[in-house]
């Protein structure tokens, strides 16, 4: 694998690459999750049909898509360590800029994505998340011009806001969404998780057990309401703050576009309105999130 930390080393390697890379981006601080998206990324690579293309991975701490009471200056840094698994996971090429050289003079350029899309669920509680990370992404793009990209499904929103930028931007690209990678008790993995004590990481699977919860009670009911679906928000809402977690939001939305569905959309069923169960909330210090398909 090889490092590079500019953009003209970037695009010296790529310019030289028989095909057009296939690209996972990162903020760092890597766990089993991310090298899963590696990995799908090499298979990507790796397939009869663009076989040749480089795997490229960037890190960056994106300062944009941070709040001024958010954890920009106490996120790890760990690149010598996410160096060494990305090698092992098959990455190729890993781009990991400053912010001088990926921000060279102040971003007055952005993309503002939709704000019924955007001003919602994680977008109500971070302003300007989606903001932030539109604009590193399409200028990731701009930079990489990957074929295709690999984005994990844990961040459930954000991976629907880049595809729906792709598709309306124009760009000829293939965002992929990799699987929630989870420990074995079932806690979605996360960069933030290191943040936790040994007592906070048990009472974190609290949030899996939640969205389980009304999966299997939504599944199992004989006829979905939008007050069906109210009360089970609730109900997990209460549970969370009954334990000493200062939850966000709890919310059970369509799969296609994280709106409400309606009454008349629940009466037909879930095989024609697929529906996604979407959690944030503090443990002590710590801000997690998971979503769980319905």
């Amino acid at each position: 694998m090889k490092t590079v930390h500019t953009l003209a080393d970037l695009r010296a390697l790529l310019t030289a690459a028989p095909s057009a890379p296939v690209f996972v981006p990162t903020m760092g601080n890597l766990h089993e999750g991310h090298l899963d998206l590696i990995r799908q990324a090499r298979a990507i690579s790796d397939s009869a049909a663009i076989q040749g293309s480089p795997v490229v991975a960037s890190i960056f701490v994106n300062r944009l898509q941070f709040g001024p009471n958010e954890d920009f200056d106490r996120y790890p840094r760990t690149l010598a360590r996410d160096a060494e698994l990305l090698a092992g996971a098959g990455c190729d090429i890993l781009f990991a800029p400053d912010e001088a050289e990926l921000y060279p003079e102040p971003q007055g350029y952005k993309v503002v994505p939709p704000p019924e899309l955007a001003d919602i669920l994680e977008g109500a509680f971070r302003p300007g998340f989606f903001t932030g990370v539109c604009t590193v992404v399409h200028k990731l793009f701009n930079i990489v011009q990957p074929r295709a990209a690999v984005f994990g499904k844990k961040d459930y929103q954000q991976l629907m806001v880049i595809r729906n930028m792709v598709r309306q931007m124009g760009l000829p690209i293939d965002i992929v969404g990799g699987e929630t990678m989870r420990s074995a008790e079932g806690l979605a993995l996360s960069s933030r998780n290191g943040y936790l004590s040994d007592a906070e990481r048990a009472e974190a699977l609290t949030l899996i057990r939640l969205l389980r919860g009304v999966q299997t009670e939504l599944r199992a009911s004989e006829r979905l309401t939008p007050e069906l679906l109210q009360r089970c928000e609730e109900s997990a809402m209460a549970e969370l703050r009954q334990r000493g977690w200062a939850p966000d939001y709890v919310m059970v939305r369509r799969q296609k576009d994280l709106h409400h569905a309606t009454a008349d959309e629940l009466a037909v069923g879930l095989a024609s309105t697929p529906l996604v169960t979407l959690v944030a909330a503090k443990l002590g210090a710590t801000r997690l999130i998971d979503n769980l398909e319905v």
